[in-house]
């Protein structure tokens, strides 16, 4: 008999930078901003929720943050498909972290599904390549801006 998993998403990257630089990218939105949304409510902390805008689609959404461990995991519930958020930090060495996030306790099936993993997958692919781009270069690459530009 197979085990049955749930349907989940996860993206991962190799950053070239201490993973202290790497998972304050995350929890401070002053950072994120430029690589991700442009507005964040506030920082990432244990309990709280907070607001995440994407101001250029007039759309935003709303985490409860579950669990921070201070380089090594972050973990929400995104209103996004109502579901959780494992955002997973590991030090290769001093200058290098893996980051891996995961999305999972997707609530549909079927095409609806399919749809959610799809846009989950390339949005968070997305994510961690302007990551790259910002941290281990310095630019502002508009990655998510660009992605469902007007035509």
């Amino acid at each position: 008999m197979s085990k049955q998993t749930s349907p989940a998403v996860t993206a991962q990257m190799l950053i070239r930078k201490p993973v202290s630089i790497v998972f304050e990218a995350f929890i401070d939105p002053q950072i994120t901003k430029n690589f991700w949304f442009t507005k964040g409510s506030a920082k990432l902390e244990t309990g709280k929720t907070v607001t995440w805008e994407w101001e250029m689609y007039q759309v935003s959404s709303t985490v409860l943050v579950k669990e921070i461990i201070p380089d090594k995991k972050i973990t929400v519930e995104w209103d996004e498909y109502s579901t959780t958020v494992d955002f997973e930090f590991e030090a290769l060495s001093d200058q290098n972290t893996y980051v891996t996030i995961s999305q999972y306790g997707f609530k549909t099936s079927g095409d609806e599904l399919l749809t959610e993993i799809n846009n989950a997958s390339g949005g968070f692919t997305t994510v961690l390549d302007g990551l790259k781009a910002y941290l281990e270069h310095g630019l502002l690459l508009h990655l998510i801006a660009d992605k469902f530009a007007k035509k």
